[in-house]
């Protein structure tokens, strides 16, 4: 969001506060799926308890500044960014696909369990990514692979328009324990030896079709599901055009 620099008056801050707080419980509605933006004023919310969140970010990505210098690592985060955005942006029923520092998230309507499903693809693709990825970074001489984990969970958004109602200056918010916890599971997946890169709630994985549970394995100390499944047209690819 551009900022307009308009000067802060604090006598009608503290009016919008309190018109903020005196918002009726009724406005916030209960749906299966979030709508459309359209649908938002700053006055109303929409909760969803059918969606899936998805988070995927680099793991130690405080320490690339110091192996390569600017200009080299925003050509790294162009790529990586790029691709995930444009894999997250494929789901037919992705509602927003965002981007926070090195991470790249979605929220995605999931009224059926074959959307689930369709986004466990989504995911596996996002994981071979990675590897053809971190090929293509060692032929242009980037001698450090990059690592990143994936998170996902099923449950209940909140969405709600957030900013200042006449400034130009808002954004659609996406909330609640759904969002949060697929950000926690990006954060624990491939985080450390032997830790796979993809992380999955239990709602997640106790809605998937039952040939995709097979595929993945109960984790007891982190209460989830993970896995290392990759797209397998990606992955051929990858075995024909990368070793």
């Amino acid at each position: 969001m551009e900022a307009t620099n308009k000067s802060y008056d604090y006598i009608a801050s503290f009016g919008r506060i309190d018109g903020i707080l005196a918002t009726p419980q009724s406005n916030y509605e209960e749906v299966d799926t979030l709508p459309a933006r359209d649908k938002l004023t700053y006055s109303n919310g929409f909760y969803a308890n059918k969606t899936v969140a998805v988070f995927v970010d680099i793991r130690d990505s405080s320490k690339l500044p110091e192996i390569y210098k600017r200009p080299k690592l925003a050509r790294l985060y162009r790529a990586y960014i790029s691709e995930m955005v444009a894999i997250l942006n494929s789901h037919a029923k992705a509602v927003e696909v965002n981007i926070v520092g090195d991470g790249v998230w979605s929220v995605i309507n999931a009224p059926y369990k074959a959307d689930i499903d369709e986004v466990l693809e989504v995911i596996a693709r996002m994981n071979a990514l990675m590897k053809v990825l971190n090929y293509k970074l060692g032929k242009a001489d980037y001698s450090t692979p990059i690592k990143a984990g994936i998170g996902a969970a099923f449950g209940r958004a909140l969405m709600i328009k957030a900013g200042l109602s006449g400034s130009g200056i808002n954004d659609v918010v996406y909330m609640g324990d759904v969002v949060n916890h697929a950000a926690k599971l990006a954060a624990k997946a491939n985080a450390g030896y032997f830790v796979d890169p993809i992380f999955l709630s239990n709602d997640f994985v106790g809605n998937l079709k039952e040939e995709y549970q097979g595929k993945v394995k109960k984790d007891w100390s982190n209460n989830c599901y993970t896995c290392d499944l990759v797209n397998s047209l990606m992955n051929d690819w990858y075995d024909e055009n990368c070793n």
